[in-house]
């Protein structure tokens, strides 16, 4: 079995070794082996367990839920509705966000598409309605 070391493993999931050896420190990855020297042995189920921590982390959850998730998944199938939970809760959570950029993107849009028209025309003039008035 192929094992890798904290560097090719930050490398892979383009974080820092200071990251992984922080989720150490929290608890997030009690599966992953050691040396006798204590060296960290990151096996391929170890990367794909910190793939969902970073999916997690990147819906903004904080690293004590998802410290509690590890700790569910260490459990077993006891904790199995707690995770289905968890995870339908942070599908809702990524779905507003989603919707929140949307409104975002087509402000940006109509923007775009507001100075593009100015810069055709040479003049902002083109959109008396639109402009943006600043005091001078």
């Amino acid at each position: 079995m192929k094992t890798y070391s904290i560097s090719e493993v930050a490398k892979e999931l383009n974080l820092t070794v200071y990251t992984l050896r922080y989720y150490d420190k929290e608890g997030l990855m009690p599966f992953v082996e050691r040396t006798a020297n204590g060296t960290r042995l990151f096996k391929e189920s170890d990367i794909d367990a910190l793939k969902v921590i970073e999916c997690l982390k990147s819906t903004g959850m904080p690293i004590k839920e998802i410290k509690n998730f590890i700790d569910w998944c260490a459990d077993g199938d006891s904790t199995l509705q707690q995770r289905y939970d968890m995870f339908l809760e942070r599908k809702a959570s990524v779905e507003a966000q989603i919707a929140e950029l949307q409104k975002t993107m087509e402000l940006i849009e109509h923007k775009c598409s507001y100075y593009k028209i100015a810069l055709d025309a040479g003049t902002e003039d083109v959109h008396k309605q639109d402009k943006i008035e600043i005091p001078h």
